[in-house]
């Protein structure tokens, strides 16, 4: 494969094709949120480059927005790919905020987001603090208990999947 002008040569290896590599880093890796995305990161242990994997859902835009975004997002990936520890996995999921993101700056606004949620990863496989910043998400993490009992009131309410309005 070519690589990208100026960059250093790429290959397939690179990237995360097989559905139980993104599981295995979804159930396994830390995360890293921003406002435009998340960052999943599982140290494998074997092979040299760090290897990407993209999930950019429709919320992010149609067909072209999101074409660019991956685009975007794997050109900021093969320039600083590098801060991240040889053997690593990692998946970038896209927030509806990236098309903004791209449209507005393109690929120096990228890089500079993705930047931040790579400063955030330790090479010793824990988290960093990055200027005295929490790690956490910018989310608020849900309970299980929190989500059955919405569920059930919404169930108890007759509005929760609309099955019970229906003669």
């Amino acid at each position: 494969m070519m690589g990208l002008p100026g960059g250093r040569p790429r290959t397939g290896r690179m990237r995360l094709s097989r559905s139980a590599d993104f599981d295995r880093v979804f159930r396994h890796g830390r995360s890293h949120a921003g406002r435009e995305f998340v960052l999943y990161v599982f140290p494998r242990g074997e092979g040299n480059e760090p290897r990407l994997g993209l999930s950019v859902s429709r919320k992010v835009g149609g067909a072209v927005e999101r074409n660019r975004v991956k685009r975007l997002l794997r050109e900021a990936f093969a320039l600083d790919g590098d801060r991240l520890p040889a053997g690593t996995d990692a998946v970038v999921v896209a927030r509806h905020e990236a098309n903004a993101l791209a449209e507005r700056e393109g690929l120096a606004g990228i890089r500079h987001a993705l930047g931040q949620l790579l400063e955030r990863v330790d090479p010793a496989g824990g988290e960093r603090e990055a200027s005295g910043e929490s790690i956490e998400s910018d989310e608020s993490p849900v309970e299980p208990t929190e989500v059955a009992a919405t569920v059930a009131a919404a169930d108890a309410s007759g509005t929760g999947d609309g099955r019970k309005d229906r003669a």
